[in-house]
């Protein structure tokens, strides 16, 4: 029977470009995990998450970024040709979001506008946020708030993010603050990760089809690629369900990574899974984590989705609530609050980590991703008051937000019904 899907309203975080790298050349031709060969250099964003979705692993697919800077030369004089592929990235992402502004929809002075579906924010809670970011206690100055932290996050913060994260992970013991480093979104996080873990070159697995910007994300300060591990869409038998997750699917991308000399060094996974919506349950996600164990992979786990489930048959569980993980030196958790709190803008982020190293390393670059003091006190402020406004406002009346989400649907479908 096919797997229920968590009643999300969101499908993709922000942004979520779909485009291919440029290509000036194609030299040496490159295979995907079916050693299947490939020419030219493409993305996972090619051809959109249908056709992503639908594809066989032996169709022509390249699996990573490749070396985009073997591809094409720099289109300006004044910048590097790792520059112009930073700003290609930039350029392209934000192409649809030029068009989309030209003719953005509004109710009254343009009904037949755009209106955007592929930004993932929660805007029907500002009320609620904004009245509790405007009370008094939000607006407290003290002189180390002004001064230098600790790079992984002042210590006061990164003792309400273990406390939150043990209760709402249910993580069989209560998780450390020294194991808390904070920065500014996941973005960060993921691009920070692929720089301390991997070499020049080397790769991550990660399912497909997949949040298309993690591409960006591990390749432009890491020039980390991504190995992708084919998910399908067909249901082949009575305990399977559409774009399940194997330990064989991951062993087969790996050792097609490794007959093309490409070290892979971790797997990505996404739990609850975007865009798919797909939970991993406690079983998978440790088959996962063996399979990494045995490969001595690292395992970024992205939880960002965590208290965005509203079914609870559905059953979801962190990768934090399972006793004895099979190897925490090598499991890195990370989760935020742009979607389970509606702030994309504030811009914070966490990673928990027993890894020392790691986490210092990834604190190291804190200094180009940290937060500011401010923003730190409020976000502990926010984790601290559980009875007041976390617990009773927040996370509990969820049958009002889902008759706000129902409701917002409801008129959108009215004045846009399908044709």
């Amino acid at each position: 029977m096919p797997r229920p899907r968590p009643s999300s309203p969101y499908s993709a975080r922000s942004p979520s470009p779909m485009f291919s790298l440029p290509q000036k050349e194609s030299r040496t031709p490159t295979t995907c995990p079916g050693s299947v060969s490939t020419r030219g250099l493409h993305s996972i964003y090619g051809d959109g998450l249908e056709r992503e979705a639908s594809r066989k692993p032996d169709q022509k697919l390249l699996y990573g970024v490749g070396d985009p800077t073997a591809m094409f030369s720099s289109d300006s004089p004044h910048l590097s040709s790792r520059g112009s592929i930073i700003k290609w990235f930039w350029d392209s992402a934000e192409q649809g979001y030029r068009t989309y502004h030209m003719d953005e929809y509004d109710e009254d002075k343009n009904p037949g506008g755009i209106i955007n579906l592929g930004t993932s924010e929660n805007k029907l809670c500002f009320d609620l946020l904004s009245r509790r970011l405007s009370q008094s206690d939000m607006l407290r100055v003290e002189p180390s708030l002004l001064q230098y932290p600790d790079w992984r996050g002042h210590l006061f913060l990164r003792e309400e993010v273990a406390s939150f994260l043990s209760f709402y992970c249910k993580s069989p013991a209560p998780l450390k603050p020294e194991n808390v480093v904070v920065l500014n979104g996941c973005a960060s996080l993921f691009s920070a990760l692929a720089t301390v873990l991997c070499e020049v070159g080397e790769a991550f697995l990660i399912p497909a089809p997949y949040y298309g910007a993690i591409m960006q994300h591990v390749y432009l300060y890491g020039n980390v690629r991504l190995v992708c591990v084919y998910l399908d869409s067909e249901v082949t038998g009575l305990e399977t369900h559409p774009f399940q997750l194997t330990v064989e699917k991951l062993e087969m991308a790996l050792q097609g990574a490794i007959s093309e000399g490409v070290k892979v060094k971790g797997l990505i996974l996404i739990n609850p899974q975007n865009p798919l919506g797909d939970i991993y349950s406690p079983g998978e996600l440790r088959e996962y984590l063996e399979f990494a164990k045995r490969h001595a992979l690292h395992v970024m786990v992205d939880e960002v989705y965590m208290l965005s489930v509203f079914e609870e048959s559905v059953g979801y569980r962190s990768v934090l609530s399972l006793e004895g993980l099979p190897d925490p030196q090598r499991t890195h958790v990370m989760w935020a609050t742009s979607k389970d709190f509606g702030m994309s803008g504030l811009r914070f982020g966490t990673l928990y980590t027993e890894n020392q190293d790691v986490a210092t390393a990834v604190a190291s670059l804190c200094r180009y991703h940290g937060l500011s003091g401010f923003v730190q006190y409020q976000m502990a402020q926010l984790l601290r008051d559980r009875d007041e406004w976390r617990n009773k406002l927040w996370f509990i009346p969820t049958v009002e937000y889902h008759s706000a989400i129902k409701s917002t649907g409801t008129r959108l479908s009215q004045r846009h019904p399908a044709e």
